[in-house]
């Protein structure tokens, strides 16, 4: 909360992000050390601090531009391979995460569940999938949407 920290669905962990407010002009370098936001339409989540820093606390959202600091994590020889899934749920209650992997397991795999304890409590996300490439996770995301199968998706990196 109080460190220089950030939420990416797909950026790789460690990433050096500089963010901009587009609306005030100030800016903050971010480290990215979790996943999300999961929320249409939100491309990073900051920490509190970093919200400060920009002066985002009062409205909460605001347009921003990402300026990668270490590119060579993101894309290079030594990058990490990227292994992406599909969030189609997150609940408070991990019967209904259950029965959500139960309907779309016979259709699509791996379906896993993975709790998730963002300071309001611990959250239950449904993931489908472990491919290689941002590219065929938004594919499968499509799959599962045109199944009927899941309203919302999210393309995350798992690593």
């Amino acid at each position: 909360m109080y460190g220089f920290t950030a939420a990416h669905r797909t950026l790789p962990f460690g990433t050096m992000v500089r963010v901009y407010n587009l609306e005030n002009g100030a800016s903050v370098d971010v480290r990215i050390n979790d996943r999300g936001p999961f929320v249409e339409g939100r491309i990073i989540d900051l920490s509190y601090s970093a919200a400060q820093a920009i002066g985002m606390l009062g409205p909460g959202t605001t347009l921003v531009r990402l300026q990668i600091l270490n590119p060579a994590i993101v894309s290079g020889p030594s990058a990490t391979p990227g292994i992406f899934a599909v969030q189609v749920g997150a609940f408070k209650d991990p019967a209904n995460a259950e029965r959500l992997r139960a309907m779309i397991a016979p259709r699509f795999s791996p379906v896993t569940i993975q709790s998730y304890n963002g300071g309001a409590g611990i959250f239950y996300r449904v993931r489908v999938g472990q491919v290689g490439s941002e590219d065929a996770a938004f594919t499968l995301a499509a799959q599962l949407q045109g199944a009927n199968l899941a309203a919302v998706t999210f393309v995350v990196r798992l690593n």
